[in-house]
C-alpha cells in the first residue's frame, strides 16, 4: 500500500500554514488532517465538526480566525526554501523517512538539504558524549570502518564529539550519513561543523524539522533525539556518562522496539557509566562487533548470496495465515500496515496470525513494525 503523493503547491501552503501554528502538536495535527481531509479543511469546514476533533479545544479553533497570517508565514518558508535550495517533507510525500511514519511523536514535516529522498534501506544510529575520549573517537571510527561493507547509513546528531566523529568516518567510508539537527535549517550548529556538514549533502542529508528563520532553543535538542531514534534501525551509544542527551536518545529507541546496543567500558570512566547502565538494566546489548547488528537485523553478510526460500507448506494452514505466508514469501521485511492492506486482514487479528507463527519460528518481527520469513 502507498498512497502518498506529492502534495500541490496549494496544499503545501495550508500544510505549512497549519503545521507552523503554534501548540499543534503531531498527534492533534494528524487528527485533524484525518478528520478535516486537509489542512485547508481544517479553516473550511463547520466550526461545530472541526470542534469535533480530539484535542482540538477553543486555543486551537481561534487560529481557524488567522488564516491569513498563517499563510503567510508558509509562503515566506516557500520562498526561502525555493531561494536556498532546501527541500520540504511533509508525512504525506513519498520522500518522507518511513521509519517515522509508525511513531506518535513523529514530525509532521521535515526540512532537509542533500538528498531528495529521505528514505534508506540500512541505518545505524551512532550517539554518544559530546565529551568524547580518545578511545570513545576510535571506536567510533572503529564502527563506522567495520559497517562500511553493509553500506547502511549513519545516522547521528552533528554535535561534538561521538556525533561528529561518526559522520566524518561516514565521509571518509563513502557511506550516507544522515545528521539530525536541533538548530532550524538554515542555522549549522556547532558553526565549528559547517564543513561537514556541507560535505555530507552530497551522498547524505541535513534534516531538521525546525522551519528557516525560527529561534533556536534548548529544548530542540532533546526533542530531535526521537527522530534519531525513530530514523535508525539499530543505535548504538559509544560512550555516555550517567545523564544525556545519548541515554535519552537510547531510552526512545529502547522504547521504538529498535535494536540497542552500548559499547561496555572501564567502570572507573564517567563516560562509561551511561553505557553500562543501559547493559545492566537490558535496555542494550552489548556491542563487540558489526555481526552484532548484522545478526539481530538479518542483514546478509557482504558477499553473502541471498538464499532462495524453500518450499512453503501451506496445507494445514487457515486461510488468513496462507493469504499472509504467501505474501511475506514474495516481498522482504513487510510493514505491519502493508500486509495488513495487501491481505484484507484486519490490524488486530493480523497482529494475533503474527504472534502465532513468530513463536512457532516461521517468522520474525523486526524494528519499525515490520515482518520476515525465516524459511
Amino acid at each position: 500500500m502507498d498512497s502518498k503523493r506529492t502534495l500541490t503547491q496549494n496544499e503545501l501552503r495550508y500544510f505549512l500554514a497549519l503545521a507552523l501554528a503554534p501548540k499543534i502538536g503531531p498527534s492533534v495535527f494528524k487528527a485533524i488532517i484525518a478528520y478535516a481531509g486537509s489542512a485547508e479543511g481544517f479553516f473550511n469546514i463547520p466550526k461545530g465538526k472541526v470542534a469535533k476533533t480530539p484535542g482540538v479545544g477553543p486555543k486551537l479553533l481561534s487560529l481557524r480566525t488567522k488564516e491569513e497570517s498563517l499563510l503567510r508565514k508558509a509562503d515566506e518558508v516557500l520562498n526561502q526554501a525555493e531561494k536556498e535550495a532546501f527541500q520540504i517533507h511533509t508525512y504525506l510525500d513519498k520522500t518522507f523517512p518511513k521509519k517515522l511514519l509508525l511513531q506518535e511523536d513523529g514530525p509532521m514535516v521535515l526540512f532537509s538539504k542533500g538528498l531528495k529522498n529521505l528514505n534508506f534501506n540500512r541505518t545505524v544510529g551512532i550517539v554518544g558524549t559530546r565529551s568524547a575520549t580518545s578511545y570513545g573517537k576510535g571506536v567510533t571510527k572503529k564502527i563506522v570502518e567495520q559497517l562500511q561493507p553493509y553500506e547502511p547509513a549513519i545516522i547521528s546528531g552533528l554535535a561534538y564529539g561521538i556525533d561528529i566523529e561518526a559522520h566524518r568516518t561516514a565521509l571518509q567510508q563513502e557511506l550516507p550519513t544522515i545528521a539530525v539537527l536541533g538548530s532550524p535549517i538554515d542555522q549549522i550548529y556547532p558553526a565549528a561543523h559547517r564543513n561537514v556538514a556541507e560535505s555530507l549533502q552530497t551522498k547524505g542529508a541535513l534534516i531538521s524539522e525546525y522551519p528557516p528563520g525560527s529561534k533556536m532553543v534548548p529544548g530542540n535538542f532533546p526533542a530531535r533525539n526521537r527522530i534519531i531514534a525513530g530514523l535508525s534501525d539499530a543505535l548504538v551509544v559509544v560512550e555516555a556518562a550517567k545523564k544525556g542527551g545519548a541515554l535519552i536518545t537510547a531510552e526512545i529507541a529502547y522504547s521504538y522496539d529498535r535494536e540497542v546496543f552500548a559499547v561496555p567500558g572501564n567502570l572507573q570512566y564517567q563516560f562509561s557509566e551511561g553505557c553500562n547502565n543501559l547493559i545492566s538494566r537490558m535496555k542494550a546489548s552489548i556491542y563487540t562487533g558489526p555481526r552484532d547488528i548484522a545478526k539481530a537485523l538479518f542483514w546478509e553478510e557482504p558477499g553473502e548470496k541471498k538464499q532462495e526460500k524453500a518450499n512453503l507448506d501451506l496445507t494445514n494452514r487457515s486461510n488468513d495465515e496462507k493469504l499472509i505466508l504467501s505474501y511475506l514469501k514474495d516481498n522482504d521485511e513487510t510493514e505491519i500496515d502493508q500486509l495488513s492492506h495487501a491481505t484484507s486482514i484486519g490490524l488486530g487479528t493480523l497482529a494475533s496470525h503474527l504472534l502465532t507463527l513468530e513463536f512457532e519460528g516461521i517468522i520474525k518481527s523486526l524494528p519499525g513494525k515490520k515482518y520476515k520469513l525465516l524459511i
